[in-house]
């Protein structure tokens, strides 16, 4: 029998993030977050005495009991069904990944299953890997239709992923390191001087971002990424614009892969869905939905919970 309620932990290398979801609505009632990710929790498993796993559930479970105690609803028996890096080599328990290709339905994914722990896996292909994407691409089915015509599902993140899908199936995915090359780029670099990170995206900011999207799709971007160094000295460009010059440069990079004419899907949030949504527009990349990623996960995990019950 299919449980009122499930919990749903998104739990990432720096943080956590636990949701109280109603099943059959997929409302999110009540959430947890907080800074304990997978990483620092392993740190802490490896000066204790502990099982891994147990451990792990321990961290988990008085998280629950917060959520129980502010919403006065039982949650002892409710199942809890985890997603990103909990099933990696420094999570609650190593899984292997998931080759390709895998069901939208979430029927064949790697699932580990401890008491009411629900453990997601990875997926991966001959040469790429993704860890926590698998399951937002399995909530995406809705958006999806059911046809042989390839789609294309663009997850942006630290490491963004662009995912083919056909007939339901994830059938390829390429990874890119838009984010991570961003944060680097703008705290580590002789750029940082040169970038203000809490700026808003305004007019003269978007002029900034589609230049930086048209050097990113047709130049170097070794070149172009120095030009946000010069911007600043030569041309008088504010750190503001410059920030948005630099997220344009490492978007159009990435997005210049993007078969031409091919409709995406823009799987994601508040943080990179109006970016994403601009880049596209500048070029020329039609958009054929945009889904809220938090639904999509919370979709794939019910996905994954309904074919396990």
């Amino acid at each position: 029998m299919m449980n009122e309620y499930f919990l749903s932990c998104d739990w990432g290398t720096s943080s956590f993030r636990l949701r109280l979801v109603a099943a059959g609505s997929l409302k999110v009632i009540a959430e947890e977050r907080s800074g304990a990710g997978i990483a620092g929790t392993y740190q802490q498993w490896q000066q204790a005495s502990l099982p891994r796993e147990d451990f792990f559930a321990a961290i988990i479970n008085r998280q629950i009991d917060v959520l129980a105690e502010r919403t006065s609803i039982p949650l002892k028996d409710v199942p809890v069904v985890l997603s990103g890096m909990a099933s990696s080599s420094i999570g609650m328990v190593e899984l292997p990944y998931k080759e390709l290709p895998f069901s939208l339905s979430g029927a064949d994914l790697a699932v580990h299953r401890s008491g009411r722990f629900i453990i997601i896996s990875g997926v991966c292909s001959g040469q790429d890997v993704m860890r926590g994407e698998e399951t937002k691409i399995a909530g995406c089915a809705a958006w999806l239709p059911d046809t042989e015509k390839e789609q294309l599902l663009l997850l942006p993140g630290t490491h963004a992923k662009h995912v083919r899908v056909s007939h339901h199936q994830a059938t390829g995915f390429q990874s890119f390191m838009t984010g991570e090359f961003f944060d680097l780029l703008s705290t580590h670099s002789v750029l940082a001087a040169s970038i203000d990170r809490s700026s808003e995206l305004n007019d003269a900011a978007r002029a900034n971002f589609a230049e930086g999207l048209q050097a990113g799709r047709t130049g170097n971007l070794l070149h172009n990424a120095f030009m946000v160094r010069t911007n600043q000295l030569l041309k008088n460009i504010s750190p503001a614009q410059n920030h948005f010059y630099l997220s344009g440069l490492l978007i159009g990079t990435e997005l210049k892969e993007v078969p031409p004419h091919m409709p995406v899907y823009l799987v994601t949030g508040p943080l990179h869905a109006p970016l994403y949504t601009l880049a596209c527009e500048v070029l020329n990349i039609p958009v054929a939905a945009v889904i809220d990623a938090d639904e999509a996960l919370i979709r794939g995990q019910q996905a994954v919970i309904s074919n396990w019950a």
